[in-house]
């Protein structure tokens, strides 16, 4: 179910990306790397609780770095961080303490209540109730402002779907406008199980994502406790966004499908993607109440990042954290 780190792999490629080694030419059609997605597309992300992980800051550091823009910060709630207040203000926290270091690129996190989406008796994903909340909104109006001038916009989520199955329902032509890059499910090397973690906090809301959009499933699970160890809690830069990452540690999960960053990882640097399933939305096989599970080995809309460049993706994060120009001009 998990794959192990690997350790010092690809590190140079990675490295290279931000130091001008890597042609990363915007105005290509193709993107780098395995999947359908790279560091040229726009940014949402979509997450519940912020301090359970590194996704945030992840993101956060790859745009003061000039990496990547990060175009919007939709927060929800879930089962499992059930307070949405409380979930938004987290964000704000980090958004905040990033642009008090001088960060640039940091968007403020809006709030976005909707209830995990049902499934219409009938089975027809058309059918379905939209909740219209402020997220599925963010994304369609984002989308739309950003896609004429890229290939699509990436959402990079680790949390439930329902705000991108929202979207879909609020307008269809969104799922030509965006990725969506997912940290959930699971993969044996031969099926793709979308449910837990995160694709089961609500499953028609997946079944909707996997059947409309083009989507990438990152399982290169790893100990995301190594990514900042208490060893190197002194290295970590003295600033307000240092401070928060050092006030996370005692909250960072230890189960190793919990790291929501790769979603973000996967997303931005190419070279991440060692090994990586492709399947297609049509062999998925939901039953009511639970999220899809797809045959691979059909290409199509989906891809499943079975093994990544963990311990490169890592270094490349204390890179852009240890840069002082990543905290100003």
């Amino acid at each position: 179910m998990t794959s192990p780190s690997v350790h010092a792999v690809l590190l140079v490629g990675l490295l290279g990306a931000a130091c001008g080694n890597v042609d990363l030419d915007a105005g290509s059609d193709q993107p780098r790397g395995p999947l359908p997605v790279d560091q040229h597309d726009p940014l949402i992300l979509n997450n519940d609780g912020a301090r359970d992980n590194w996704q945030g800051e992840f993101a956060m550091t790859l745009a003061s770095s000039g990496q990547i823009e990060l175009a919007g910060i939709v927060v929800d709630a879930s089962s499992i961080y059930p307070s949405l207040a409380d979930n938004l203000a987290a964000w704000q926290a980090m958004a905040n303490a990033a642009r008090g270091s001088g960060m640039r690129g940091i968007p403020d996190p809006i709030a976005s209540a909707g209830r995990p989406l049902e499934r219409p008796a009938s089975g027809d994903i058309d059918a379905t109730t939209p909740n219209g909340s402020d997220g599925a909104r963010l994304i369609v109006d984002t989308s739309a402002r950003l896609a004429a001038a890229a290939r699509q916009v990436v959402v990079a989520t680790g949390g439930r779907l329902t705000d991108l199955a929202d979207a879909y329902l609020l307008d269809h032509s969104v799922a030509d406008r965006v990725v969506v890059v997912a940290s959930s499910g699971q993969t044996d090397g031969q099926t793709i199980s979308t449910g837990w973690p995160n694709g089961d906090l609500d499953p028609w809301a997946t079944t909707i994502v996997v059947a409309k959009f083009r989507y990438v499933q990152v399982n290169a699970y790893y100990a995301q406790e190594d990514d900042i160890p208490r060893a190197r809690v002194a290295q970590l830069p003295r600033n307000p966004f240092g401070a928060w990452m050092a006030s996370k540690l005692g909250d960072i999960l230890g189960l190793d499908e919990a790291t929501d960053q790769n979603s973000v990882i996967a997303s931005a640097m190419p070279t991440f993607s060692l090994d990586v399933l492709r399947a297609s939305a049509t062999d998925a096989t939901p039953d009511a109440g639970q999220a899809p599970v797809i045959t691979a080995g059909t290409p199509g809309r989906v891809w499943s990042v079975s093994r990544g460049d963990n311990a490169g993706a890592t270094a490349r994060f204390w890179q852009m954290l240890q840069d002082p120009s990543t905290f100003g001009p």
